[in-house]
């Protein structure tokens, strides 16, 4: 507790200042992380250091990182770091973001079991990271549409989608979602040629997403409106980020490059 009462402490004064003048303070146990002189009290001085800092400097404000080898651009609006038994739980809440050139209203991220491992570079062990979200339809529309796929695609003034094929002139009104890794589509209204298709021939087959990045699953994808709102989960990941750099970018304003 003493520990963490320290790192607490480095967070009084304004942010510019707190940096500037505990540079000493921030790399005392950097030095002894790197001269392998740990004990257990040092992870909870780190995440705290790291934690404030970071929300000290970025909160409210537009942050940029480098996170899993992609851009993210995005309002800081909370980062929180507790302790649950041997493990750390953070939760980060941002909004208007941008990963690489994909925006997302806002998304919720929350980190399950995180461990540091101290070094020089310091590694991140994280055992499970729930993601939950928003991102305009119009946004999840444009982005299929840059995808190899047959049909192409807008949204109707009812907010359903409206598919048209390529090549088979075909055009159907259709509600896509997803549920643990299965996308499925309700076709509301087809036709071909400007013919109507006939409800009992409008079926299309599930298809299980089981390739999707990182591991991902999709607990669900649903449409609300203009949003879609979306769950999705990724299994243990490790990482690695160096201190050094992170201290400069909280002083500076600069980008965290933090995977």
């Amino acid at each position: 507790m003493r520990a963490v009462d320290l790192g607490k402490r480095l967070f009084d004064q304004s942010l510019v200042e707190q940096w500037l003048s505990f540079t000493t303070a921030w790399m005392d146990p950097v030095a002894d992380l790197g001269a392998g002189t740990v004990t257990a009290l040092m992870p909870d001085v780190l995440m705290t250091l790291l934690s404030e800092g970071i929300l000290s400097r970025f909160g409210g404000q537009e942050v940029s990182a480098t996170l899993l080898g992609h851009d993210l651009h995005a309002t800081l609006q909370l980062l929180k770091v507790r302790r649950r038994g041997a493990h750390f739980q953070t939760k980060t809440v941002l909004s208007r973001m941008r990963w690489d050139d994909h925006p997302i209203e806002q998304v919720t991220v929350i980190a399950h079991g995180v461990r540091l491992v101290p070094g020089v570079p310091t590694k991140a062990r994280v055992q499970q990271l729930d993601l939950n979200g928003t991102v305009t339809t119009e946004a999840v529309v444009g982005w299929l549409n840059t995808q190899p796929i047959d049909w192409q695609l807008d949204i109707a003034e009812s907010g359903l989608i409206r598919a048209k094929h390529r090549r088979r002139r075909i055009t159907a009104l259709v509600e896509p979602q997803v549920r643990d890794n299965l996308l499925t589509v309700e076709i509301h209204r087809a036709s071909w040629l400007g013919i109507r298709v006939p409800r009992n021939l409008l079926t299309t087959p599930a298809i299980l997403l089981d390739q999707l990045p990182n591991d991902a699953r999709i607990v669900h994808a649903t449409r609300e409106g203009d949003l879609v709102r979306f769950r999705v989960e990724l299994p243990a990941i490790t990482g690695s980020f160096d201190l050094a750099q992170i201290r400069s970018a909280i002083v500076a304003g600069t980008t965290l490059i933090i995977f």
